[in-house]
């Protein structure tokens, strides 16, 4: 299989730079491995033209369909491997390689969960969030959770008193950081003893700490930190950061000839409007990268 432009990655930024690139009338290809992180959020309510909000599984299925009918094919499975050779990169799919002139990596992040083993459940009834600045507003004066090493969590526990007087830190681990510990209570925000384990009950999410004590939360935020998809492109020699996120330049290149890294997998404000900026920048650059193809009289 060959093509102009592949897109590694379903979700937000990978199905709106093949919209922009199906519009370019380039020949593109999508390779979807179906987990992108967007398919867990309930509803979201910064999305412009939305008020009452947009659950993620219905945003990526109308984007689908949008790259479906602009004639792009969304081909599901995993690219394992990606390489240079003769001017092209090869990507490696079920064995068989495909050729591309471009590359953009859209593949995103997997957060790294609590200890709650229902999460997926909670995630769809909105005790469990991940994304404070998505709906940290819908959030207002709710009982919550943060949970995560503590130096991690204070950032997310402070940017949540935004929102709510009643903020709680719950650390994972023993750390000691007493500086942060009197920005936290200068701010109200209380951390408690170390997690022990997390339930679901009634409407809540049940903490018990390594005192034997416990309490009840009407929202909890992970800040466990995410596992970076970058592999792909790390491995071909891409720019990035110590945690594995990708380092761009203005146009999203990575460092790589031809590969373009957007949306969560780079280093940047995890956000849906943020990757459909990502994905207009790198599309368009791409574009105008490539041979122009003119078009014959019958169009």
């Amino acid at each position: 299989m060959r093509c102009e432009v592949l897109v590694i990655g379903g979700g937000p930024a990978g199905l709106m730079a093949a919209i922009y690139l199906a519009r370019f009338r380039r020949r593109v290809v999508v390779i979807d491995g179906g987990a992108s992180r967007a398919a867990l959020i309930p509803r979201s309510h910064n999305l412009p033209g939305f008020p009452a909000g947009l659950p993620g599984g219905e945003l990526l299925a109308r984007m689908r369909r949008q790259v479906e009918e602009l004639g792009v094919p969304i081909v599901r499975g995993t690219v394992t491997a990606l390489e240079m050779g003769n001017g092209d990169i090869i990507a490696s799919y079920d064995g068989e390689p495909i050729m591309a002139q471009r590359v953009m990596l859209a593949t995103g992040i997997v957060d790294k969960q609590t200890p709650l083993a229902d999460w997926t459940s909670a995630v769809r009834d909105g005790e469990l969030r991940y994304c404070p600045v998505c709906d940290g507003f819908e959030a207002t004066g709710r009982k919550i959770a943060i949970i995560g090493p503590l130096e991690h969590a204070a950032g997310k526990a402070l940017f949540m008193r935004v929102y709510s007087c009643d903020v709680t830190l719950i650390p994972v681990g023993d750390e000691r950081n007493d500086a942060r510990r009197r920005e936290l209570d200068a701010a109200g925000v209380r951390v408690t003893p170390p997690l022990h384990a997390l339930r679901r009950g009634e409407g809540a999410i049940v903490a018990a700490f390594a005192d034997g004590s416990s309490e009840r939360f009407e929202i909890v935020y992970p800040a466990m930190g995410a596992d970076v998809r970058s592999d792909l492109a790390i491995r071909l020699g891409a720019r990035h950061t110590p945690d594995g996120f990708l380092e761009v330049d203005t146009k999203q290149r990575c460092g790589v000839d031809g590969l373009y890294g957007i949306g969560d997998v780079v280093t940047d404000l995890h956000q849906i409007a943020v990757a459909f900026g990502h994905a207009a920048v790198a599309a368009c650059h791409a574009h105008h990268s490539l041979p122009m193809r003119y078009a014959g009289p019958s169009g």
